[in-house]
């Protein structure tokens, strides 16, 4: 069962018959943690040839119904609207790139509690780093969509371009963009130097305002941020960084980027951490329309994570602590994946586990919290 603001927006926009498509397919997904055509075919519930299975699920890829714009731009705007505290109107954004084989996807995610949701995305019929062009299509749609928001943009050094910075400034979207060490820059009354004669050494951080950050002419001035970590625990990063932006302070533009991790999280929630998206040979729209898939069920996924914890549940579904570490072993995606694993095998293997709980009846009291649990679990989804 989908969440009901799920189930509305996909209402108003797929006929009956599609809508259930829609809906076996997430439940697959969720399940069996794979894009395959071939893999979802041969276990998709209905009662027809394998190839009949097969070709349904390719047609039903096909659908125009089934786009960014006509489909998941409604469901992730009423997400921004359920998911931000009251009062709450900066939003933070993560661009990035994921190549495998011949496919190059390029990736807008909204940034939220440490973890990335994706937004909009491009496959670029090439190899290889994304052009200002590029850039902009896959940023626009986001202006018009999240009207009336405080737009933050996160990129790495494949994003370092000064051209997006001054589109970004006049957008009036802020920025924090991971620069090149070879960039050169240019402070007042100063001549040109590269990033890296700034000799940037652990535990040293520094805010140079007003910096002109190329040797052509016609781009506004932006700040720069530099910060390379302590060395911590024995641990020490291997090169500190040069961020470009138009947020006022250094300790702003710092915490904002550590957040651009949580787009890293997500990709690899989407291959193999979860549903395997790199086992596909889909391309075009097919793919589009399967990573469109993906994004949904791992909403879902996010949100039933977040209720089973936020319900003390998570100790059913996996390890709460171990020794020495100091960070969570789980994300709320990963717990609302498996649980949602654990009580549909519950309910597939009923026979067998009823059978098992009766010969145990000293832990009678264990299996009735368990079975509990299981019930609050379910009513997430």
């Amino acid at each position: 069962m989908l969440p009901k603001f799920y189930q509305t927006c996909f209402e108003n926009v797929l006929t009956p018959t599609q809508y259930k498509m829609l809906e076996i397919l997430l439940m697959l997904l969720q399940f069996h943690k794979t894009v395959t055509i071939e893999k979802l075919a041969t276990v998709f519930p209905q009662p027809i040839r394998f190839e009949s299975r097969r070709r349904s699920i390719q047609r039903f890829l096909l659908l125009p119904q089934l786009s960014i714009p006509y489909l998941w731009f409604p469901l992730i705007k009423r997400w921004v609207k359920n998911s931000l505290k009251t009062g709450e109107k900066r939003l933070i954004f993560a661009i990035d790139r994921t190549q495998w084989r011949s496919q190059n996807v390029f990736v807008i995610s909204l940034i939220e509690q440490k973890r990335a949701i994706p937004v909009n995305w491009l496959l670029l019929s090439k190899r290889g780093c994304s052009n200002l062009g590029e850039q902009k299509k896959l940023i626009r749609p986001l202006l018009q969509l999240f009207k009336g928001y405080q737009i933050l943009v996160l990129g790495d050094r494949e994003f370092h371009s000064i051209k997006l910075a001054n589109w970004l400034q006049t957008k009036e979207i802020g920025f924090v963009l991971r620069q090149k060490q070879s960039t050169y820059i240019r402070q007042e009354k100063q001549p040109y130097q590269r990033l890296q004669s700034l000799e940037l050494n652990p535990g040293i951080s520094l805010f140079l305002p007003e910096i002109q950050a190329t040797k052509q002419k016609g781009f506004a001035k932006f700040n720069l941020v530099g910060y390379y970590k302590r060395k911590y625990r024995g641990k020490l990063e291997p090169s500190g960084w040069f961020l470009l932006t138009n947020l006022d302070s250094l300790p702003d533009a710092v915490k904002a980027f550590k957040l651009r991790s949580g787009i890293e999280a997500m990709f690899k929630d989407c291959k193999t951490g979860g549903y395997n998206l790199e086992s596909t040979y889909a391309t075009g729209q097919r793919l589009i329309a399967l990573i469109l898939l993906i994004a949904i069920a791992y909403t879902i996924a996010v949100l039933a994570g977040r209720k089973s914890r936020k319900m003390g549940l998570q100790q059913y579904i996996g390890r709460i602590q171990e020794l020495k570490r100091y960070t969570r072993r789980h994300s709320t995606f990963w717990i609302g994946l498996y649980g949602c694993l654990w009580v549909g095998a519950m309910e597939f293997w009923s026979d067998l586990a009823i059978a098992l709980v009766h010969l145990k009846p000293s832990k009678l009291p264990y299996f009735q919290r368990g079975l509990r649990a299981m019930t609050l679990i379910q009513s997430a989804f």
